[in-house]
């Protein structure tokens, strides 16, 4: 599509006057799309509305109702509610029998044939296992996430799943926070990026597309900035943070045409989004025009009357239906209170009708009154398709973050006689996962598997060095494969591991350690007060180390963890996070030289608890920490990460060159372009990430730092030269501004910086004139 400054659309007739034939062209173009586009949707509306006239109250009202398809939370008589129209849609459930009988009963027997929704979360692959998010988001590669995504969107299609419970795009900016590793990270540019790729990943180009399915991104909104990092705590953020942050993410998805939205569970601003008729309403339909259904998270209409906020489950129904919601997940209230609401006058049969068009809509948008049956013979042949393997593999290779290379330890020579695998994760296999690989070809590769196939004439031998489990059990042990249920080591146990360990590296020529956190240690359920290495790593870590010989740490978590120690000591350092099934092929691709890591940090890495939250992109103080006298808000230790956002090496070394503007001046909604020289310095072919960051030196109201304003991923050979371009325009120099309550556009002067991380130094400056 044209950028929005360009005259095409509706406007093409007049700007003929004065454009290009290849101007023309495209604006030609633009318009076909609009006028398809307009013909679309009033298909789509034409078709809603006759069978909102042929449906009765009943009947609406199971449209905005879904139910679990499995053992738990489940009603008796699901097949007698699918039949009279009392259910829209399930969950909980890949039972690929089960959703075809279902699919079967709702076409073919309910009186309007009115087919189902079947969810799931399909997070980060379905059968094959791809990198959690966060670590997607660290390739800095949108392609990454959004080939990942298409190809767990096949594999949930083939198997009866047509709607995913994902992307989620919350902003985490606390890393004591469990499910920072579903998201992109802490900053709204990386994480819109991410959030567009998912989206398309799923989806394709359009709802309806083959092999795709519906995408919900989630949790809208501001449930990553939960207090002190606790899942589920309430969320205050002013107005400024969730305009030009939180909410960030979730307009590029809907600008994409993501299908569905999830609300958050928790309060914002003490009103609990499930109920926040400004979030549901206002931002999102009034400001954005979303033309899609919103879904709760599960039980949150329910959840209602906890928080405080609901009297009893007809208040709920009212506040849940009034505030914005089209779907309630698992609770039933809407199901159950809401012919009640009508009846007493409260609610209309016009509000639910307006709450019933957007789940038609997406249905006949899908295809599924054409095409509501998947062909489940083919089945076994997507899911066994070796495409997806290999893709697994390469993702995984792409998302590792090399943080430490002392002496260039890394890669590891091949000829290795002897070596010391040694770590709680080094042979485990569901760990390498990651969360929410419920339906994968489980367990991932180990990095044991993977180092006896790349080495088979070395002597590979294994220590564990003690056990990690959490010290409070998740409350999802049931739900997903690899639960702890045997007996806890006692400390004396674990401290004969540790020596049995130690005692392995000393007669290795070098160990490689696998050290991190097991994958229910991250996710819902699962926020630390600490982000210390669990059990007794950090004690094994700092013995093996003290040997003296060749050490490599593989870090395998979904967040960030107190490795100040290791930074200085440890000679090697790879951040794995949680690869997938291919993990441990991909780890041992890394660590010996078949794959050069060129990943970066989409968090700034603390060093410790006590600093969080933390993020680059903060208001500068009264004592920038640039100045000495000021350069640290603590007074015993740095107030700085341990590495900062965007921070990553390579086994060869580039240099970022040449800053270029092309204005410097431009007026408001104009665009200038930046560029800048790369060059493969180093002998060894690689990536490397170039990095735009941008500060409005004043303004109406406080601008940060800096801000990511883009970013290129260049692959080069050894002596190679590339440039990047980068655009300035209304979209990167616009802002929410608190004390004008608008998004503006100043006249001021800029910074702009070009680099590898959020320090870039590379600098130049423009200004935008009235």
């Amino acid at each position: 599509m044209a950028d929005a400054s360009f005259p095409c659309g509706k406007n093409v007739l007049a700007a003929m006057l004065v454009m290009s034939a290849a101007a023309i062209w495209l604006c030609s173009e633009v318009q076909a799309q609009e006028s398809k586009a307009d013909a679309n949707a009033a298909r789509v509306n034409q078709r809603v509305e006759e069978l909102l006239k042929k449906m009765t109250l009943e009947e609406k009202i199971g449209q905005l109702n879904q139910v679990s398809a499995a053992n738990f939370l489940n009603p008796p008589n699901r097949e007698e509610m699918i039949e009279k129209g009392e259910i829209g849609s399930f969950l909980w459930s890949s039972d690929s029998a089960q959703l075809d009988k279902y699919q079967h009963i709702a076409v073919e027997k309910s009186r309007l044939h009115i087919p189902l929704l079947f969810g799931l979360d399909v997070i980060h692959g379905f059968r094959m296992v791809f990198p959690v998010p966060i670590a997607m988001a660290a390739s800095w590669d949108p392609q990454v996430p959004e080939k990942a995504q298409a190809f767990a969107a096949r594999e949930a299609r083939a198997s009866g799943i047509n709607w995913t419970f994902g992307p989620m795009v919350d902003i985490a900016r606390d890393a004591r926070w469990g499910r920072i590793v579903e998201g992109a990270g802490e900053d709204p540019y990386l994480g819109a990026a991410m959030a567009r790729a998912q989206v398309r990943g799923f989806q394709g180009a359009e709802l309806g597309a083959p092999d795709r399915v519906l995408a919900t991104v989630k949790h809208f909104a501001g449930y990553g900035a939960a207090e002190g990092g606790r899942d589920y705590d309430s969320v205050y953020l002013p107005e400024t943070s969730l305009r030009n942050v939180y909410l960030v993410p979730f307009k590029a998805a809907v600008d994409v045409g993501v299908g569905s939205l999830m609300s958050a569970y928790m309060d914002l601003n003490d009103v609990p989004a499930g109920g926040n008729h400004w979030l549901l309403h206002d931002v999102l339909r009034s400001d954005w025009g979303f033309k899609g259904f919103v879904v709760t998270d599960a039980l949150t209409t329910k959840d209602l009357i906890i928080h405080g906020f609901a009297k009893d489950e007809t208040d709920a129904a009212y506040r849940a239906l009034t505030a914005g919601v089209n779907v309630d997940m698992g609770s039933r209230i809407l199901s159950q209170q809401l012919a009640g609401l009508v009846k007493s006058g409260k609610i209309s049969v016009a509000q639910i009708d307006e709450a019933v068009r957007p789940v038609l809509a997406v249905k006949i948008r899908m295809g599924l009154f054409e095409h509501p049956y998947n062909d489940l013979a083919k089945k076994d042949a997507v899911l066994s398709d070796s495409a997806a393997r290999e893709y697994a593999r390469a993702a995984a290779q792409r998302t590792m973050v090399l943080l430490r290379n002392a002496n260039h330890t890394l890669p590891l020579s091949k000829n290795s006689s002897s070596i010391a695998l040694i770590g709680p994760l080094a042979n485990e296999g569901l760990d390498l996962d990651g969360g929410w690989g419920v339906q994968g070809e489980t367990p991932a590769v180990t990095v044991e598997e993977a180092l006896r196939k790349k080495l088979p004439n070395a002597t590979i031998a294994f220590a564990r060095g003690g056990e990690i489990r959490r010290t409070i059990s998740s409350r999802f042990d049931d739900f997903f494969p690899g639960a702890r249920k045997a007996a806890p080591l006692t400390p004396e146990e674990n401290e004969k591991e540790v020596e049995a360990a130690l005692a392995l590296a000393k007669k290795s020529d070098g160990s490689i350690l696998v050290l991190g956190e097991t994958a229910d240690m991250s996710g819902e359920y699962a926020s630390r007060s600490t982000l210390e290495l669990p059990g007794l790593q950090e004690e094994l870590l700092e013995k093996v180390v003290a040997l003296g010989k060749p050490v490599a740490l593989v870090l395998v978590s979904g967040r960030p963890l107190n490795i100040s120690w290791a930074s200085e000591h440890a000679p090697a350092i790879v951040m794995a996070w949680q690869p997938g099934t291919e993990a441990g092929d991909a780890i041992a691709d890394i660590l010996f030289g078949d794959a050069n890591p060129g990943g970066k940090l989409p968090v700034s890495w603390p060093r410790s608890a006590g600093q969080e939250p933390m993020y680059y992109s903060h208001n500068v103080t009264q004592y920038p920490e640039s100045d000495p006298e000021y350069r640290s808000r603590y007074w015993e230790g740095p107030s700085t990460p341990l590495y900062p956002f965007g921070f990553g090496l390579s086994y060869t070394t580039f240099t970022i060159s040449d800053l270029q503007l092309n204005k410097s001046e431009l007026k408001a909604g104009e665009s200038l372009e930046a560029t800048a020289k790369v060059t493969n310095s180093g002998s060894v072919a690689g990536d490397e990430v170039v990095q735009l960051y941008i500060h409005q030196r004043a303004g109406s109201t406080s601008r940060p730092i800096r801000e990511l304003k883009g970013f290129e991923r260049v692959a080069l050979q050894p002596g190679e030269t590339r440039t990047v371009h980068f655009a300035l325009g209304k979209k990167e120099l616009t802002y929410w501004s608190e004390s004008r309550k608008a998004w503006v556009q100043e006249p001021e002067e800029f910074d702009v910086w070009v680099g590898d991380d959020s320090k870039a130094q590379l600098h130049a400056s423009f200004k935008v004139v009235e």
